[in-house]
């Protein structure tokens, strides 16, 4: 339940207070304020509030959860374990109400209010951004769309947290607070300078054993398709080091330092900024699987589901200009 001059309720308030008490959205909205800031002092400046007031609020918020929620250090102020976790859902509460407000002020009219994509770079993802940006801002010109590029982990813990609605990245693992709508399969190529002799034709992964690789991190998804693949092959990758800097990368390829191993539609990218070559890994066929993830338990908005929608259709076109496999639940929308 949450006070009735303050605020909506929403499937995640049961989790955080499961004891049923009344809830004052604005005290919520101070405790996350006052942990983004990490001061209380500060936080009461940007909230136009007398510091002993907020301080009050806080302490009442901690006797409604009974709870304490932050430490104060000399640096300012930190969450408590409790307050970690409730910070992590009253994110979620506040959100869900903001477009909660907007989808009501919209009723009857056009579809508004933010929604939030996530985009992994490297990956065939990133060719998706302006034809996503094009496309929504056509048919939803209320929506306002927040795109974000960065690492697939990064983009998971955001979803997880309430805080990202969609993000198209490499990946099909279950993960708990998450599912992946599996989209298509890149199959990774060897990319090597102009001044390193070509890989004789097809590409087998034991004609690799002895060339100088360029890999991202052991987490990255790429990585570790290649890292099991060498692993099934009894062999070793020769990575001479880690990059995962998609400019590095490609400088490195172009002064023939070495080669890499990269997903079709990052591959065709360096080839066309440094001149180098491309060949497809053929004995095995290793493929990286691109999917689109997002909460498995909180519901998407009106809007979120309506970009989904734009997101499933961009794909279909994209299976067809990289060299990809459509899984069947995408081939079955075109």
């Amino acid at each position: 339940m949450v006070s009735p001059d303050t605020g909506c309720a929403g499937p995640v308030l049961g989790l955080a207070f499961a004891w049923g008490q009344g809830v004052n959205l604005r005290r919520l909205k101070y405790f996350v304020k006052i942990v983004d800031i990490g001061s209380l002092t500060q936080a009461a400046e940007v909230l136009f509030i007398a510091q002993p007031a907020l301080s009050q609020q806080l302490a009442t918020l901690e006797g409604e959860v009974r709870q304490q929620l932050l430490v104060r250090t000399k640096r300012g102020v930190t969450p408590t374990e409790a307050g970690k976790v409730l910070y992590r859902h009253a994110q979620i509460i506040l959100r869900q109400c903001e477009q909660a407000r907007i989808d009501m002020e919209a009723a009857g009219e056009g579809l508004s209010g933010q929604v939030s994509v996530g985009l992994a770079p490297g990956t065939a993802a990133s060719a998706l951004s302006l034809p996503l940006l094009r496309t929504v801002r056509a048919r939803h010109p209320g929506i306002l769309l927040y795109l974000n590029e960065n690492y697939g982990t990064t983009l998971s813990e955001l979803i997880m947290n309430g805080r990202m609605d969609l993000a198209v990245l490499y990946g099909d693992k279950a993960i708990h607070g998450l599912t992946f709508l599996p989209l298509l399969k890149e199959p990774l190529f060897l990319v090597g300078p102009a001044s390193m002799p070509a890989p004789s034709q097809p590409v087998k992964l034991a004609d690799l054993r002895d060339i100088e690789l360029f890999l991202p991190r052991p987490y990255n998804v790429v990585r570790k398709l290649v890292d099991a693949a060498f692993v099934r092959a009894g062999m070793v990758p020769r990575v001479v080091a880690e990059i995962e800097s998609a400019f590095t990368l490609t400088a490195a390829i172009a002064d023939g330092l070495g080669a890499t191993i990269l997903p079709a539609s990052m591959a065709r990218e360096v080839v066309a900024s440094c001149g180098a070559w491309q060949f497809p890994i053929v004995d095995p066929v290793i493929e990286a699987p691109l999917a689109l993830c997002q909460s498995d338990h909180l519901p998407l908005s009106e809007p979120a589901q309506a970009v989904k929608d734009i997101l499933l259709e961009l794909v279909v076109d994209l299976a067809r200009t990289v060299a990809s496999t459509p899984e069947p639940e995408l081939a079955a929308l075109s």
